[in-house]
């Protein structure tokens, strides 16, 4: 396997980096047909590597596509997923190269999507490609990539009941993840749910000149940003009532075993470039960042912003807010509670709408199965250790939905750093991660079989 990627490596490289140039942003209907180009091109590549079929099947969304290759049906089968969609590329400004023209320096990629999801996606592409030539692919393989993870799956989520038996799988193989370092890798076994919003601040009927105004009519914006405070204590504790109710506690004993993980505080900071670290009091950075439930302003906008000076007081100011939540914590409630809390506490001076967007349920995954087994030792082989089972601290919200509708686990065997900047500007992947996953991949295959 080792010489197949080493003679086709470049080859890999600049094919990865051709579906980089697709700027196909799911939230933006202006990328529409960079999205549906994406998705075609995606068919393609599961055709050119194998596959008995490839199909774009329609959703109420952006098409899923669907690819499978059947050797044997007494043999397992593994579903591989994963999403050709990308986050917005904004701000452009910070960006050190334009986001949809890959460039490779230090070892990386540097682009949109290099990392979440096209470059990990394209892992088990060659990987699948790797076992059709060598004829080595031991199990049947089916493939289900998305065009929507990165605005909640709504079509994936009207997909997947309606085709169970067309999905019908032994597991579910998911690289959308991260290792802890290029020299100790983890597998994921835990991912924390979602809820998101966007709310409203509606002050006077239109925008105000701030001279004759000011001081006499409440500033939205202004309001805005006191409702935001308050919703999270001095001691990083939410507030909206009842938001603590359901989260799922982990044992002294738990805490204590996933805090052995490599960590240094001070890399992190020097990482981030930060001098201090701020979170929930009485938890590690670790258990923040994984076992806790937060709440973030994703964005905040309002008034005037262009360039130069206007002395306005606004009408309207806007926040998207999410919330990240944890094993038993479900999103809907959480986002209702959200709802009646921030609504009802808005001040009469201004009105307040919250439009609820997106969510999903965290899941946690066992250690002890025979896919997890077979991952491990597939990681062991490549790296050279044992991975650490880690706990996650993002969202992959139709994890949960497969166990819900296809009673399938899903193996988080994903092949990132936390420092590839996903859904920031200057995106990169690994060269050394992008070829080790799809070593990786082709061991998982095998030991799965076996």
């Amino acid at each position: 396997m080792n010489d197949y990627i080493e003679k086709n490596k470049e080859r890999f490289i600049e094919e990865l980096k051709a579906l980089l140039r697709v700027p196909s942003v799911s939230a933006d209907p202006a990328f529409k047909q960079d999205v549906l180009k994406m998705a075609e091109l995606t068919k393609k590549a599961l055709l050119d590597a194998g596959a008995d079929m490839a199909e774009l099947c329609d959703t109420p969304g952006y098409p899923i596509v669907y690819a499978e290759k059947i050797i044997d049906p007494s043999k397992p089968t593994v579903l591989v997923y994963g999403h050709y969609d990308v986050q917005p590329a904004d701000p452009l400004e910070l960006w050190d190269s334009p986001p949809f023209e890959p460039v490779l320096k230090e070892g990386k990629i540097y682009a949109r999507g290099a990392a979440d999801d096209k470059g990990q996606v394209y892992m088990h592409v060659k990987a699948f490609e790797m076992m059709m030539r060598t004829d080595s692919l031991p199990c049947n393989v089916k493939f289900m990539i998305e065009g929507e993870e990165e605005v909640g799956s709504k079509g994936l989520s009207w997909f997947v009941p309606r085709n169970k038996e067309k999905l019908k799988s032994d597991v579910i193989l998911i690289s959308d993840t991260s290792i802890i370092a290029d020299d100790i890798p983890s597998i994921t076994t835990g991912l924390r749910g979602l809820s998101y919003v966007q709310v409203e601040v509606t002050g006077p009927k239109r925008d105000l000149h701030s001279g004759i105004y000011g001081g006499a009519v409440a500033n939205p914006i202004n309001i805005l940003c006191d409702m935001i405070s308050d919703l999270i204590d001095r001691d990083g504790q939410i507030t909206i009532p009842g938001f603590y109710d359901d989260v799922a506690n982990l044992s002294a004993e738990e805490r204590t075993e996933m805090n052995k993980a490599p960590f240094s505080l001070d890399d992190y900071k020097k990482e981030l470039d930060v001098k201090a670290v701020k979170g929930e009091k009485g938890y590690t950075t670790i258990e923040r960042a994984s076992i806790r439930p937060t709440l973030d302003v994703n964005g905040i906008w309002g008034g005037y912003i262009g360039e130069g000076a206007k002395t306005v007081l606004p009408a309207k100011a806007f926040a998207k807010i999410s919330m990240r939540l944890v094993p038993n914590q479900e999103s809907e409630k959480i986002t209702k509670l959200f709802q009646e809390y921030f609504e009802s506490a808005a001040p009469d001076y201004v009105t307040v709408k919250v439009y609820p967007h997106h969510g999903g349920e965290a899941v946690v995954t066992a250690i002890d199965s025979k896919a997890y087994k077979a991952a491990s030792k597939a990681m062991e082989t490549t790296f050279g250790k044992k991975p650490i089972p880690t706990r996650g601290g993002g969202s992959i919200p139709i994890v949960a939905l497969f166990k819900k509708e296809l009673g399938l686990d899903s193996i988080l065997m994903g092949f990132g750093l936390d420092s590839d900047d996903i859904h920031s500007p200057n995106e990169s992947y690994g060269i050394f991660n992008y070829l080790k996953g799809i070593e990786t991949i082709a061991h998982f295959f095998k030991n799965f079989a076996e």
